[in-house]
């Protein structure tokens, strides 16, 4: 491997994100043929030990407990940032500021404030050709990536209506501990964020088409919960890590956590649960939920599209499959589709199994690598980019602000 071949990736941060994009650089090149070969330099976390342990477990040369240690080192061009949101736009920004690349999790930022400097620092990190992407990995689903092709061909015509959910039940015992996604000074907010994020970025991903408007209602159900007790069982996905947590986007921080928690407890300041309605430049009509208390839901993210000429459909549950309907076909046959998205034709399918063996959560990230690493060597700005994470973070902010005073509909800022 030669310097001109290689892209040094350095990581912050390895709980449930840090495997997964682990999981992603170390597995892109073998199954893609791509212009520049990862190399998983450093990893790093607060605490050495863990830090250490994360770096032999998956792959990685050395571990640091200092980020900035990352900004000054020759063997890093990327920075990848799997962090709590709290510390996404002091990472990024300086990264960017100092020539490396960033791949951030998603939602970009805590706060619009935060993510509107992130937006202009990667604008003008740009323009010395550094590249940075936020990483919404759903939109590498297959039937995803399908289903975006199919609207953008035509085939369901003017989109009219869109419903989203993502639902997860992992907090619904009120015995559930205090972990920092709880907590809004670490999480920016509740289920409204961590996964209303998602589900938001793939319908505007899906349909091609931006909110510009909402009306929405939060809830929180339990108001307070025990502390979380510290053990050293819970490793680097408990609250009390730090910047070492994943920044996770569907999975609670509860490997290790008992349900009684610690001793004392502390106000739950973030959104249970969010409902809100949305318009689209285009005119058509959307639906969104997101909540961590649909008892017996583990990861249900679902997306309908309803168009003038058909209608998709895709529910991860099934994430191999995407539901369609062709209103062009006489009625008395037509009817919904399923479509097995692992033909070789297919985004991303043709790079992995046999038709019909189908492809898992963990491929998503290794799509987002695979993509983010042809479009550095290409010269090309990622997909999405931070000025996308701030259109979601816009949207977020508009549906807590509608919520604060009583579902008023409250227009997309810019």
């Amino acid at each position: 491997m030669t310097a001109a071949s290689r892209l040094g990736v350095g990581m912050v941060g390895h709980a449930f994100m840090g495997a997964a994009h682990s999981q992603a650089w170390r597995t892109a090149g073998r199954f893609f043929d791509l212009p520049l070969e990862p190399d998983l330099a450093v990893l790093c976390g607060r605490d050495a030990g863990r830090a250490a342990e994360a770096a032999a477990r998956w792959g990685w040369r050395e571990s640091v407990t200092d980020w900035k240690d990352l900004l000054d080192r020759g063997d890093v061009d990327l920075v990848d940032i799997c962090t709590p949101g709290d510390t996404h736009a002091e990472i990024a920004i300086a990264a960017l500021e100092a020539g490396k690349h960033v791949l951030c999790e998603k939602p970009l930022a805590n706060t619009v404030a935060e993510a509107r400097a992130m937006a202009d620092a990667a604008a003008r990190a740009q323009a010395r050709g550094v590249r940075s992407t936020v990483g919404f990995n759903y939109r590498r689903v297959p039937a995803v990536a399908l289903a975006r092709q199919l609207v953008a061909d035509g085939r369901i015509g003017e989109v009219r209506h869109v419903r989203g959910t993502y639902l997860q039940d992992w907090i619904v015992d009120p015995e559930f501990p205090l972990v920092w996604r709880l907590q809004r000074d670490r999480a920016g907010s509740g289920a409204l964020g961590d996964i209303g994020a998602h589900v938001v970025d793939l319908a505007q991903f899906v349909t091609g088409d931006l909110l510009t408007g909402v009306s929405g209602l939060t809830e929180t159900f339990v108001r307070e919960r025990p502390l979380p007790a510290a053990s050293p069982s819970q490793g680097g996905d408990t609250a009390a890590t730090g910047s070492q947590q994943g920044d996770t986007a569907e999975m609670p921080e509860s490997r290790g956590l008992s349900a009684s928690g610690g001793t004392g407890r502390g106000t739950v300041d973030v959104d249970d649960a969010a409902l809100f309605l949305g318009r689209f430049a285009g005119g058509g009509l959307a639906s969104f939920e997101a909540t961590r208390f649909a008892t017996g839901r583990k990861n249900a993210l679902r997306l309908e599209v309803n168009g003038s000429l058909g209608s998709l459909a895709f529910d991860f549950e099934a994430m191999n499959e995407l539901s369609f309907f062709d209103g062009t076909e006489d009625a008395a046959t037509a009817g919904f589709r399923r479509i097995l998205v692992t033909e070789p034709g297919h985004p991303y399918a043709g790079s992995w199994w046999p038709p019909g063996h189908g492809l898992g959560y963990e491929h998503t990230f290794t799509h987002e690598v695979a993509d983010l690493v042809r479009d550095l060597a290409a010269g090309t700005d990622p997909v999405p980019s931070f000025a996308d994470g701030l259109q979601v973070q816009l949207v977020l902010d508009a549906v807590e602000r509608s919520a604060a005073r009583g579902s008023a509909w409250e227009e997309i800022g810019s």
